[in-house]
């Protein structure tokens, strides 16, 4: 039985790539390059600056000029963080559907606690959530379990008892290391690994509301 469901944030809560697609082309723009079409940052809003850098400059973090352009791609993040940021639908009913069944929800993500709790204010989601575990709140990030299992430890469930709806392979590689069954949100981002089908994941669902059908 199903005691508590935790969620990643982008790609999966909250369909964030517009904003951290405008940051990026941002400073493409800046430096006399066209513009990405939303369509191919989507593929690498999963995995933050580093991701985005990769796509957006071919940069990796051993390259000098990364950590510049990183700090200059969070400042101009920060600066519209929730713009065109949304829910993704049905995340709002699926949610409301766990309160009205006791069932609490949380999220972990990656995300810098310094995006992720001003995002989860803005989208009203900060009080209900029964816990809120950001990429910095743990010594370790996704896919290590740690994050997990300090979600677990704050809503007071075993891992067993929980799912963890995400749309990487790092959630599912976290979910199986810290015993919590993971579910693969094919309506997310995905990234450019191996078809999420060989992830080995407990489900896939198309729809944030087929997650019910888990619980």
């Amino acid at each position: 039985m199903t005691k508590a469901v935790l969620f990643d944030f982008d790609g999966t809560i909250a369909d964030t790539a517009p904003d951290l697609g405008h940051a990026l082309n941002r400073q493409r723009v800046a430096r006399n390059q066209p513009p990405l079409p939303i369509e191919l940052i989507r593929t690498e809003a999963s995995a933050g600056a580093r991701g985005l850098l990769g796509l957006g400059f071919n940069l990796t973090p051993d390259d000098p000029e990364y950590q510049f352009m990183r700090e200059e791609f969070l400042a101009f993040y920060t600066e519209q963080l929730c713009q065109d940021t949304r829910l993704f639908p049905g995340v709002p009913e699926l949610l409301e559907q766990l309160d009205s069944q006791a069932i609490p929800w949380g999220i972990v993500t990656n995300k810098p606690a310094r995006f992720t709790q001003p995002l989860m204010h803005l989208l009203g989601l900060h009080q209900r959530a029964a816990c809120i575990i950001s990429g910095d709140d743990t010594p370790y990030s996704k896919p290590h379990p740690e994050p997990l299992l300090a979600a677990c430890r704050q809503i007071n469930v075993v891992p067993d008892g929980c799912i963890y709806l995400g749309d990487d392979i790092r959630d599912v590689q976290a979910s199986l290391a810290a015993g919590v069954k993971p579910i693969v949100a094919l309506y997310g981002y995905l990234g450019n690994c191996a078809p999420p089908e060989t992830w080995g994941a407990s489900g896939l669902i198309g729809h944030p509301g087929d997650l019910l059908h888990y619980i």
